[in-house]
């Protein structure tokens, strides 16, 4: 008799063990996790996708470190509006996202009530005159022959459509600077970098005439102007201004605000810490050239100068830290940048020069923006713009979501 079949009995299914799972993430590893996700819109897509996510990168204690760790991307270019970097830009998505959503925060009417916007600003006219930390200042220019032309000014928060407008420099700290009536040929303001979150901010406010030049400080903390700096043109070696006298666009690099002086082979430097102006001897052949300066390290100072023709930049350092007196025979030629079209040189912030030129895009011709970063002297096509400017106001900032306010209200 032979014996049954042996019949192979299978495990139950309840019987078989699950696979194990994973442990879930600390809260503190997810967050650096988070934190190395180099771009603010892959963060965003990321608080779409999980709860968990969301939680984390909208805390404010979350994003107070990111901005800690990465630069305020460079978002596009501020002409009564903003005008964002586009593909093939690396920041164009971040771009786009600011522009969808905070776009009409970069429009100059959205700050006042419609009828005082055009009773006392649209008519007379409205102007971007710096743009630094997430801040947009504007200036309404006062035309009055009989009196200094000092602007009313405003600082903006574009992302959050707030404004503070600036109290008027007081007649008692004009006449104790001797700022003459008759004689004032120009008022300039602009931001002081602060370096730091906060809505704390300065203003300076820098006027000349034949004889003196003055500095005005504006702090939002007091909400009162100071007198910072006074000297005359003899002081600074340089002779009593003529009616044409003509200074660049500020330029700051720690701690100093620098100005070429048109037609002359020196700047116009003001040390901030401690409110003092003097010159800086440029390289001979620089008089009539377009120059940004920075700072490559050890205290030393650094140049960019556009040649004449506009199709190269040349990168020039001195021999000297720039608390010592620099010859101009004590600059060094280090290297020379081909740039992609006859470009002029437009502005110079947060580590990048600004070029625009005329160039031939799809079979058209048009006016184009391109940033120099100075770090890697890497070349980027910013945008198409619409005019030729004299100076352009870049926006540095953060996707809105990431946006801190700067303005207290």
């Amino acid at each position: 008799m032979t014996s049954p079949p042996h019949r192979r009995i299978l495990p139950r299914l309840e019987d078989t063990a699950p696979p194990r799972q994973p442990p879930p993430l600390s809260e503190d590893l997810l967050e650096d996790i988070l934190l190395r996700v180099a771009s603010p819109v892959d963060l965003a897509r990321a608080t779409a996708t999980c709860r968990s996510f969301r939680r984390i990168i909208t805390n404010p204690s979350f994003q107070r470190q990111y901005r800690s760790l990465y630069p305020r991307l460079l978002l596009g270019i501020l002409c009564n509006g903003i005008q964002p970097a586009v593909a093939p830009h690396p920041n164009a998505p971040a771009a786009r996202s600011l522009a969808n959503a905070a776009g009409a925060g970069f429009s100059f009417e959205n700050y006042l009530p419609g009828d005082l916007w055009q009773r006392c600003w649209l008519i007379e006219g409205c102007y971007s005159c710096d743009v630094r930390d997430g801040r947009l200042l504007l200036e309404r220019l006062l035309v009055d022959e009989d009196s200094v032309i000092f602007p009313e000014l405003a600082v903006c928060d574009p992302v959050y459509w707030s404004f503070r407008l600036l109290p008027p420099i007081p007649e008692e700290l004009i006449a104790y600077a001797q700022v003459q009536d008759d004689k004032t040929r120009l008022f300039e303001a602009f931001l002081v970098p602060s370096g730091q979150e906060g809505t704390s901010f300065k203003v300076i406010g820098r006027t000349h005439w034949n004889e003196r030049l003055v500095v005005f400080i504006f702090s939002s903390d007091s909400n009162l102007w100071s007198l910072g700096a006074s000297t005359t043109w003899v002081d600074l070696g340089l002779s009593a201004a003529p009616p044409n006298f003509i200074l660049g666009w500020p330029q700051y690099e720690h701690g100093c605000f620098y100005w070429k002086v048109n037609r002359r082979n020196k700047l116009l430097k003001l040390d901030m810490d401690r409110m003092e102006f003097s010159t800086v001897n440029l390289p001979p052949g620089n008089n009539g050239r377009e120059v940004v300066i920075v700072e490559p390290g050890e205290g030393k100072l650094g140049m960019f100068s556009l040649t004449r023709d506009g199709r190269d930049v040349h990168y020039f350092t001195s021999m000297k830290s720039k608390a010592e007196e620099i010859e101009a025979s004590e600059w060094l030629v280090e290297n020379t940048i081909p740039l992609p079209c006859n470009c002029n040189i437009v502005g110079a912030f947060e580590g990048y020069i600004f070029l625009q030129g005329v160039e031939t895009h799809q079979g058209r011709v048009e006016a184009a923006c391109y940033s120099l970063e100075i770090k890697t002297l890497k070349i980027e096509r910013v945008n198409s713009i619409n005019y030729l400017y004299v100076h352009i106001h870049p926006y540095f900032g953060y996707p809105p979501f990431m946006s801190p306010r700067m303005i207290e209200m």
